[in-house]
């Protein structure tokens, strides 16, 4: 599969983290709205409104034109998108544990961004360990179905 541009994932992925922080900051329900968006961004946007402008896909990727594709072809579920983002959500749920979590969230948060970011710049199809995880990969919207998913659609030898 295609891999997506560096630049339009990395807006998308400051869009997602604007509109996580924005939720975070309502009043007692907000740490854990932006932490739900964090978790379950690229399958929450369709759930709620059906559309399908939003499939496999959270707010910046769909405004960067961008979306997640599961490398058997399947669905991007909330728990695809949960298993992809916990590495990006570590950080934050260890962080509601009162005093060392306060401490050793943020430090961990910041070590797996940093892991996720490289991992973005050097692994060929620019798979993060959320990604090897879930067995996903962020692709431009155009992108089709991988091919060894449904070789039928492949014209016969010869053709």
């Amino acid at each position: 599969m295609p891999k997506a541009d560096l630049v339009s994932r990395f807006l998308a992925a400051l869009i997602d983290s604007l509109v996580a922080g924005l939720l975070s900051l309502v009043p007692f329900v907000g740490f854990l709205a932006g932490g739900v968006y964090t978790l379950t961004k690229d399958g929450i946007m369709y759930e709620l409104t059906k559309n399908p402008e939003y499939k496999d896909r959270s707010l910046g990727k769909k405004l960067l034109r961008l979306k997640v594709m599961r490398l058997d072809g399947g669905p991007v579920d909330m728990a695809v998108s949960a298993k992809r983002n916990l590495p990006l959500a570590i950080g934050g749920i260890i962080g509601i544990v009162p005093v060392l979590g306060w401490i050793f969230g943020p430090i961990l948060g910041l070590v797996m961004v940093l892991l996720e970011l490289l991992l973005v710049l050097t692994d060929p199809a620019g798979r993060r360990l959320g990604d090897r995880w879930a067995g996903t990969q962020v692709v431009p919207e155009t992108a089709g179905v991988p091919e060894r998913v449904y070789p039928s659609v492949r014209p016969p030898e010869g053709e």
